[in-house]
């Protein structure tokens, strides 16, 4: 069924709007304390494609203004042209904090909460071997300590044969993830029996927080990672789990397939990779194939006999 067109009066108040909207952009722009052109906006968008493989949205302009704009403040710069010449000419501890800056670190303890009821009955069935798992988005540590616990619950131990390599790109996060100190309201939806068996409070503990306890801190291995880089040395496999998760949603299809191809050889045949809620593998459907609710075992795995 075809719309009508809106009358007169509905019309003038949708011109209206769309020129007030236009009023409120122009004046942002005009209000910022450097110049941001759509050229410059696009050399950010490559330059960070480039290096770690973030494919930025054009909604995103705002955003990488506000992030960007303390760097020119805190180097003394007076655009985002110097700015950015001064990344190409090869700034290396500035890559970094470019890197940082753009990212986006948003976790919280045993998200996605099916995923960690699946590791655990896939760590029980493993036996007693020692047992590898790769966080590759370790953030603020908030996933890799939700990874040790599961691993102590599945076998009832505070010192499970369990190995967790947690890396980010995010050089800060790692440092955060590292201390292992988090607020208490990080923590409030956790169980009670889990706060009272895997975090400490009082004495030594700043107050209105929680820290880790250093059984889990042990478990776990924290390096930086850029999943564009050729090698990852840091990384050991076999893996009996990757946790990758809300991380191939910065990367574009292409690019998404490579780092998938590089994930099935640190596998074990039977080992899962576990991807974000918004993710989806099936345009890699000769690596990997649905085990589950956004889990994914190798393609070529054989089915298990009987």
């Amino acid at each position: 069924m075809n719309t009508p067109p809106p009358g007169p009066a509905a019309a003038q108040a949708l011109l209206a709007q769309a020129t007030r909207t236009l009023a409120e952009t122009g004046k942002q722009v005009a209000q910022r304390e450097f110049p941001f052109t759509a050229a410059d906006f696009e050399r950010v968008r490559q330059l960070i494609y480039r290096h770690a493989g973030i494919s930025l949205a054009p909604i995103k302009q705002d955003m990488v203004y506000s992030r960007l704009v303390r760097r020119l403040r805190a180097l003394n710069l007076n655009s985002f042209d110097a700015y950015l010449s001064f990344l190409e000419k090869g700034a290396a501890a500035e890559w970094e904090t470019f890197v940082n800056a753009l990212t986006t670190n948003l976790t919280s303890f045993f998200r996605e909460a099916h995923h960690f009821d699946l590791l655990r009955s896939q760590l029980s069935g493993l036996g007693h071997r020692p047992l590898r798992i790769w966080c590759a988005a370790a953030s603020t540590g908030e996933e890799p300590y939700s990874l040790a616990i599961a691993a102590c619950e599945a076998f009832a131990s505070l010192a499970p044969p369990v190995q967790i390599q947690a890396s980010d790109i995010d050089t800060n996060v790692l440092k955060t993830a590292e201390r292992g100190l988090y607020p208490a309201e990080r923590v409030a939806r956790l169980h009670p029996d889990r706060l009272r068996k895997f975090f400490l409070r009082g004495a030594g503990v700043p107050e209105g927080h929680v820290q880790v306890r250093p059984e889990l801190q042990k478990l776990i291995a924290y390096g930086r990672v850029n999943l564009l880089d050729t090698r990852w040395p840091s990384v050991k496999g076999p893996l009996d789990a990757l946790f990758c998760r809300n991380v191939m949603i910065y990367f574009d299809k292409p690019t998404q397939y490579r780092i998938l191809q590089r994930f099935v050889p640190l596998l074990q045949p039977e080992g899962l990779l576990y991807a974000g809620h918004s993710e989806s593998f099936l345009h890699a459907a000769d690596l990997f194939r649905p085990r589950g609710r956004t889990v994914y075992e190798r393609a070529d795995r054989r089915a298990p006999r009987g």
